[in-house]
């Protein structure tokens, strides 16, 4: 079997190494062992700060005043914090806003986004050209924080969810990235699905979605995160504390200017940690992202390289 550069071979039941291109230097032992160093580093400085995170929300008052303050070495674990946090109030309320805001608000843009996309690829749609400028000049120039507030309080949307979504809605960064992936599409299966009577409503759903996968992934990976790490827009938005998502709620409690009562009774009487409520606010919030990141890893080069090739 013929070796092609970079990926593996199969060689009778067993995967062979990579073929090496011919200008390309063997590696010598010392440099596996600086690369495997360096990333061994570079992972310890990226879970150690989660690991201290996770031991400390999961730690006793009393181990936490022992230690004097974050906890790197845990001893027993007590699930006391998530148990107060999670018994009901504001903070699982805020939970379940910031869950409803991250699935509407993603599937709303992600609509918003594929249509926009499939639009601007196809080069001979009406007004292709000048919707594609207008989208590529708010990428460099916006009104600002004043007017599109002005604009927010108009419309009447202060104090509803929606205006959680609809300032945020859209990014031209990813539609960009949609339409250089739809154009990399083989014209001749869009060709082939016209003559058979398809439309172009057809034609994305059967033919161009199922071949952009990858980018659909990543793209609704950012919106999702971008969503439920948001929080600027609830902070002018949004009056009542009941409406509040999670992450509001969670620079509250770490800067301890307002705590909701059955949590701030249970620190006053010692029943329970302030620090270590921080802690499991964090990890609520850090828990969805690092649950969905590696479903969506493999998809990430496939589908932000193919979409940035063509424009």
């Amino acid at each position: 079997m013929t070796a092609v550069v970079g990926k593996p071979v199969r060689e009778g039941r067993r995967w062979a190494a990579p073929a090496r291109p011919v200008w390309e230097e063997k590696p010598t032992g010392a440099g596996l062992a600086g690369k495997g160093l360096v990333l061994t580093l570079a992972c310890l400085a990226i879970l150690f700060p989660l690991w201290i995170v996770v031991v400390t929300s999961l730690s006793s008052r009393r181990t936490i005043d022992e230690a004097g303050g974050l906890v790197m070495v845990p001893k027993g674990v007590t699930f006391v914090a998530y148990r107060e946090l999670l018994g009901g109030g504001q903070v699982t309320r805020a939970a379940v806003v910031s869950i409803l805001v991250t699935l509407v608000g993603t599937l709303f843009s992600m609509t918003v986004s594929v249509l926009c996309a499939y639009g601007l690829s196809r080069t001979g749609s009406l007004g292709h050209r000048w919707i594609l400028m207008t989208l590529l000049a708010t990428m460099f120039f916006s009104a600002g924080l004043i007017p599109t507030y002005l604009l927010v309080q108009t419309l009447g949307l202060t104090d509803t969810y929606l205006a959680l979504i609809l300032p945020s809605a859209v990014s031209v960064f990813n539609i960009l990235v949609l339409r250089g992936f739809f154009m990399n599409i083989s014209p001749e299966l869009v060709d082939s699905a016209r003559i058979d009577g398809a439309g172009d409503l057809r034609i994305l759903w059967q033919i161009v979605m199922p071949l952009s996968r990858a980018v659909l992934a990543v793209i609704t990976l950012f919106y999702a995160v971008g969503y439920w790490s948001a929080w600027f827009n609830a902070s002018l938005y949004l009056n009542d504390q009941s409406m509040l998502p999670l992450q509001n709620v969670m620079i509250q409690l770490v800067q301890k200017q307002q705590a909701p009562v059955g949590l701030a009774q249970s620190i006053k009487t010692g029943q329970l940690s302030g620090l270590a409520v921080q802690m499991a606010v964090m990890v609520m919030a850090l828990l969805p992202v690092a649950v969905l990141s590696p479903f969506v890893q493999k998809h990430f080069r496939k589908g932000m390289l193919t979409g940035a090739v063509k424009g």
